[in-house]
């Protein structure tokens, strides 16, 4: 992922990145966060879809794929931790520092014990709607003049956000609810479910207020678009 963010910062920039310096260290930030749901969403994908048996244990069904999955993608929420502390953009972005703490913390778990390793691939599904929900943030910071093409992502924008999102997240929180035994590891992952469910909410409100329903967005008018949380935008 450092590799990665080398090669963004070699790559050519809209011009409206260029013109406002606050947006460029974003930028890349975003174009290491697309390659990373790229691959991550397409791995696990493949990886359920090539052994649907897993579904059937998902405290403690196991493959190879799965815990290099999780390993890879612990590693990416590590880099982008170290990446806005160290380029001082903390404050800004504290919401994805509280999520990245969780998802560290709950896979470093899993990594470990090698329990629940299929849960995680099913939150990992949420990657494939990460990239639509990418490239409509790369489309807003570069001022792409076509209105169709934000008009189209944002519609698969919305489907993705209910398949790959909405439905793991609302299906593990049940069978955690009902299946785990809430004590130890599982009550841990229970309660960052939980916490991860009212991140997702409201998100997903934010979402709708500035793409379907803009007039009920507050105070949005003459606010600085560099100043602003990442998940606001």
């Amino acid at each position: 992922f450092g590799a990665l963010r080398r090669l963004a910062l070699a790559l050519p920039r809209p011009a409206a990145v260029r013109s406002r310096p606050g947006r460029g260290w974003r930028w890349r930030n975003l174009l290491v966060s697309f390659a990373h749901s790229v691959l991550a969403g397409l791995w696990a994908l493949l990886s359920l879809w090539h052994s649907p048996e897993l579904l059937s244990d998902i405290q403690d069904g196991y493959s190879v794929s799965g815990h290099l999955l999780v390993c890879f993608s612990s590693g990416y929420f590590i880099h982008d931790t170290l990446d806005i502390i160290f380029n001082h953009q903390s404050r800004s972005s504290w919401e994805y520092l509280v999520h990245h703490a969780m998802a560290i913390s709950a896979f470093v778990s899993l990594i470990i014990t090698g329990r629940f390793l299929v849960a995680a691939m099913l939150l990992l599904l949420v990657e494939v709607s990460n990239i639509f929900l990418t490239i409509r943030m790369l489309l807003k910071m570069s001022n792409v003049p076509s209105p169709a093409l934000y008009e189209a992502n944002k519609y698969l924008n919305l489907v993705m956000y209910f398949a790959f999102r909405l439905a793991p997240q609302a299906y593990l929180t049940w069978y955690f609810l009902r299946y785990v035994e809430v004590q130890g590891q599982g009550a841990f992952l229970a309660a960052n479910l939980l916490l991860l469910d009212a991140m997702i909410l409201m998100y997903f409100s934010r979402l709708l207020r500035s793409d379907f329903f803009p007039s009920l967005r507050k105070g949005a008018a003459g606010r600085d678009v560099d100043g602003e949380k990442f998940l606001i935008d």
